[in-house]
């Protein structure tokens, strides 16, 4: 076969008991060593990842990224041996254990010097993708005597099991409420100069775009979130907030958020959107409904497969 594994190269999000930096003794929480190890260390962005870190606490500490990302990775080597290819599935992440690099030397290890790599982000830009790429790389640099080769899936935002997963999400989610939902997707902010040098807000449309006309709605909202909150430098706009003001001020009452730019909830999502996004629309008189991230929806992970298999030939 030409490839003989599949890696997931993914974000990562803290979980118990693998903090990145402190021992058991005076780690103020795996929540903030994760945010710090994002963030940096620096005595101006302590208050940051202070409240970023809340964040997680009130979602219980932790998050299920890592936890959902695994589930993606078994359900497509399920799928992959169903269709008598049978890779194994690995998950590594950035920002947490089991950190890329480990990963990676771990499948160096069990002899995989093939792999295809799937970069689990929709929508193209440096932090989302060159800085993963990146990542990848130095694990594999810091191997000694290697020959392994990684290769990546080709962006797949306008997929139709990608946008049939989306838009079977949003229409389960509303229900009876469909037809007078107005529909918002969202992805994460970026500062505005990294989006004039990338596609992603352009991806990010044209994602929407697709969902909307095979939802066969006419209309729909782009939203941002997450921006980094009192940051010097502008970032892409409107913020979900402030779009669901604006919604009450058209006379919008129910909307249905789907959140496009993520493939899993994690805190951005269970945070960012099912609380402040939600209590700004309640606030306003909105009722607000959130369509499922894709996870391991079965649309979702049949494209990844036929993307693997027509690679593989």
């Amino acid at each position: 076969m030409k490839y003989d594994s599949v890696l997931l190269v993914a974000f990562g999000g803290p979980t118990p008991g693998c903090c990145k930096k402190y021992d058991a003794n005076s780690c103020p929480g795996e929540a903030y060593c994760f945010v710090e190890g994002i963030a940096g260390d620096a005595e101006s962005e302590k208050e940051r990842v202070k409240d970023i870190s809340t964040h997680y606490i009130k979602l219980g500490g932790f998050s299920p990224f890592n936890e959902l990302t695994y589930k993606q990775a078994k359900a497509l080597q399920h799928v992959l041996e169903e269709r008598n290819l049978p890779l194994p599935v690995y998950a590594g992440f950035r920002h947490w254990t089991p950190y890329l690099k480990d990963v990676i030397a771990e499948m160096a290890q069990k002899d995989h010097q093939h792999i295809l790599g799937i970069i689990m982000a929709p929508h193209q830009a440096k932090v989302s993708w060159d800085w993963y790429q990146n990542t990848v790389q130095k694990g594999i640099d810091a191997l000694e005597n290697t020959t392994i080769t990684i290769e990546y899936l080709d962006p797949w935002y306008t997929h139709d099991g990608y946008v049939s997963a989306i838009a079977d999400l949003i229409t389960t989610a509303c229900g009876d409420k469909f037809d007078k939902s107005e529909l918002i997707f969202t992805a994460h902010s970026i500062p505005q100069s990294a989006a004039k040098n990338s596609q992603y807000t352009q991806q990010f449309r044209k994602t929407a775009e697709a969902a909307t006309k095979l939802l066969r709605k006419t209309k729909y909202n782009l939203a941002y979130q997450s921006e980094v909150e009192n940051s010097p430098i502008a970032w892409v706009q409107p913020d979900i907030n402030d779009l669901l003001k604006k919604k009450k001020e058209q006379g919008v009452d129910t909307v249905v958020v789907s959140p496009i730019g993520f493939l899993c909830d994690h805190v951005e999502v269970l945070y960012d959107l099912d609380i402040e996004a939600k209590e700004t629309a309640e606030e306003n008189g909105i009722d607000f409904i959130r369509a499922q991230t894709v996870g391991d929806h079965p649309h979702f992970i049949s494209m990844l497969a036929d993307l693997v298999c027509e690679k593989s030939l």
